[in-house]
């Protein structure tokens, strides 16, 4: 049996069936981006005053992460209109440098992640604070790359410092209250920046892998019914011009804020 309203419209919506599909699923996305974003608010305006980070993030990995998704709306709409002319190898080009962008992101915050895991934050019995990234431990000691504070506020606005002095430090274990990384438990800030980059990664993850099918397997339909396919294509773009709206909303929340 056929499948109706794959290339022509529906009469009752004035869309074909996958786009009406798309939008709806849109629609639901919409609806949790909104209630991490409305948390994010939320926690930030009930966060004690001088306890929220500012500068933890680099502005310039964000930047470039901004410009990447950018170019690859560009591209994945190129591809789209490739189709539209039937041209088939052009598609197949600039779907091929969308998947590029994409695998670019995603290795730059894969970077950023890391960066955040071998942070650490440590409390000395004394009463000071070691803060800075891992270098080495053993049973007996730890080597960070950081400073050393006697104020916990000093960690949270690094904006406002001018001139931060890191040096390598050595801690013997001994004198180790309690240690942790900025991993998401760390405190707030850092619980929702990884569910929410984390949740976006896994949508530009999943839009990668749609994307690369179509680049790689959809020659059979291209040839088959390239008025389908197309539409694949087009509805594959709708989702990845969410997901770079998205980091829209995200880059100056959490980078410039």
């Amino acid at each position: 049996m056929e499948i109706p309203y794959t290339t022509e419209i529906r009469p009752d919506t004035g869309v074909y069936n996958a786009k009406l599909g798309i939008w709806l699923f849109l629609a639901s996305e919409v609806m949790l981006f909104g209630a991490l974003f409305s948390a994010y608010i939320l926690l930030r305006v009930g966060a004690p005053p001088d306890m929220w980070p500012h500068g933890w993030l680099d502005v310039r990995f964000g930047t470039l992460n901004t410009i990447l998704l950018a170019l690859s709306a560009i591209t994945t709409l190129l591809a789209w209109a490739a189709c539209k002319v039937r041209e088939f190898g052009k598609f197949r080009f600039f779907h091929g440098c969308t998947i590029l962008l994409a695998l670019t992101f995603l290795g730059i915050k894969s970077y950023e992640y890391h960066d955040k895991w071998i942070h650490y934050e440590i409390h000395l019995k004394d009463g000071t604070i070691a803060d800075g990234h891992l270098v080495e431990q053993n049973d007996t000691e730890v080597v960070i790359h950081g400073r050393i504070v006697t104020d916990e506020t000093k960690l949270y606005d690094l904006r406002a410092q001018k001139d931060i002095q890191l040096t390598e430090l050595t801690i013997p274990r001994a004198d180790i209250k309690a240690m942790e990384n900025y991993a998401p438990r760390h405190n707030t800030f850092t619980a929702i920046y990884f569910t929410l980059t984390g949740l976006h990664a896994l949508h530009i993850l999943g839009g990668t892998c749609v994307i690369f099918y179509l680049w790689a397997f959809g020659g059979a339909m291209w040839r088959k019914d390239p008025e389908r396919f197309t539409n694949r294509v087009e509805v594959s773009g709708l989702f990845w011009h969410f997901v770079d709206l998205v980091w829209i909303f995200l880059f100056p929340v959490l980078y410039l804020t």
